[in-house]
């Protein structure tokens, strides 16, 4: 087996060969044996390229070489991740990767019963995979402490400082012991991101996956222009007339991917919506019934959507464009994973050209058009702004009047020559 160069041990090579793994990607290539090396690392990874075993895999084994039996409030590795999602599937990778090593791990996310995830940690664990808020919260309970922690590893790391979560990041870094392993993995490498890895890593080694903001080549792309209030009429058109039967797509609010599947069920299309809005048990459904097939369409916000696992989803559609043209490769990246064949289908209205124009752009390289007969755009309905996702009609003047500039008091010469119906005028004088 191929895994075996690296020198893993045979607990992890019988977990590997058990889940079907046979050659490493890119991305576990190069980051495994710098993890085993104990090194610093700051890895350009898209979603879909085996990043999670690229830093599990020697993450357990680097905590088997000083083995200590489990103790209470002696964590030795965090891994932080944005959404609920992400950290449920990371930690479910340590568990089957681990299957056969004597180490513990658990979960902790926000949404659900708290009490549940102390008796948990009470019991003590070698690794927590968490969302920064519900571990700040034990944290503040003293349930759980970070002074042991000898691995950290943040997942999507983009995506954490785009939710907002910069303050409780280094919130929690203040709180781990300075000699420590520090693991960074992010889609893309923004000024905030550069930032971020100068205060944390300490000599990293830095790896890319492929390209960046490259698309899978096995990926299909094209972009139907249509009107705004056609597009579910076409996403059913298509989802029926193709008949598709795992079918990811993307909104840009929780209202409008609430308002769309209910839409395509009165359409007779089996269909859920998955957003920040939806309980931990609502999402979790949802996302099991689109696995085993109960559910064709799941319709999600970007939020939601990131970090989920779907093998050999055939097809994503782009509902709305996102306003911002990463998330399009990030999207996309959904479908064609594993060497598998993939469609991605942009329904894009007048209102998006400008944001087509930036992916594109992105891309460096035009996406194919195909107009759909009988859904030709009208060419007479002018563009309105999209502006953080919501479309923002221009509205007509509504703006008062110009007031009169004040005027002083008009002398007597010139009330004495008004109109004798206007106010200003002289009383008229009494006999």
């Amino acid at each position: 087996m191929a895994f075996k160069k690296f020198g893993l041990l045979p607990e992890l090579v019988k977990a590997l060969e058990e889940k079907g793994y046979k050659e490493p990607t890119g991305i576990q290539s190069q980051a495994i044996p710098l993890v085993l090396d104990g090194s610093d690392l700051l890895a350009g990874s898209q979603t879909g390229t085996g990043k999670t075993a690229g830093f599990a895999l020697p993450l357990l084994q680097n905590l088997m070489k000083n083995f200590k039996p489990v103790q209470v409030n002696v964590t030795r590795a965090l891994i932080l991740t944005p959404t609920r999602e992400l950290a449920m599937q990371v930690e479910e990778s340590i568990k089957e990767f681990g299957k056969y090593l004597p180490l513990k791990s658990t979960v902790i996310f926000g949404g659900v019963n708290i009490e549940t995830q102390i008796k948990k940690m009470r019991k003590g664990v070698d690794i927590i995979v968490a969302t920064p808020g519900r571990l700040l919260d034990l944290i503040g309970q003293k349930v759980i402490s970070l002074s042991h922690i000898e691995i950290l590893v943040l997942d999507e790391a983009d995506r954490m400082l785009d939710m907002g979560f910069i303050h409780d990041i280094r919130r929690i870094l203040k709180l781990l012991p300075l000699k420590r392993q520090n693991l960074l993995f992010s889609a893309t490498f923004s000024n905030e991101i550069k930032k971020l890895a100068n205060d944390l890593l300490n000599a990293p080694k830095m790896i890319e996956a492929t390209r960046s903001n490259s698309t899978v080549e096995a990926i299909t792309q094209v972009v139907h222009p249509v009107d705004s209030k056609r597009k579910r009429e076409l996403l059913s058109l298509l989802i029926k007339t193709n008949k598709w039967e795992q079918v990811l797509v993307f909104m840009r609010t929780k209202h409008g991917a609430n308002r769309l599947a209910t839409q395509l069920e009165s359409d007779g299309i089996t269909a859920l919506a998955i957003h920040g809005n939806k309980s931990q048990g609502a999402r979790t459904k949802a996302l099991t019934e689109f696995k085993k097939g109960t559910i064709r369409v799941l319709v999600a916000t970007d939020i939601a959507a990131r970090g989920l696992d779907i093998d050999q989803l055939p097809h994503v559609v782009n509902f709305d464009l996102p306003n911002i043209p990463e998330d399009y490769v990030h999207r996309i990246g959904r479908t064609g994973r594993a060497g598998n064949n993939g469609e991605a289908v942009s329904l894009v209205c007048i209102d998006e050209h400008k944001l087509l124009k930036d992916i594109e752009r992105l891309l460096k390289r035009e996406i194919p058009k195909v107009i759909i007969p009988n859904f030709e755009p009208d060419p007479s309905i002018r563009a309105e702004p999209i502006v953080n996702g919501q479309r923002t009609p221009r509205k007509a003047n509504t703006a008062p009047p110009p007031q009169r500039q004040a005027q002083g008091p008009l002398s007597y010469r010139h009330r004495a020559n008004l109109s004798p119906k206007d106010p200003r005028s002289l009383p008229k004088p009494k006999k």
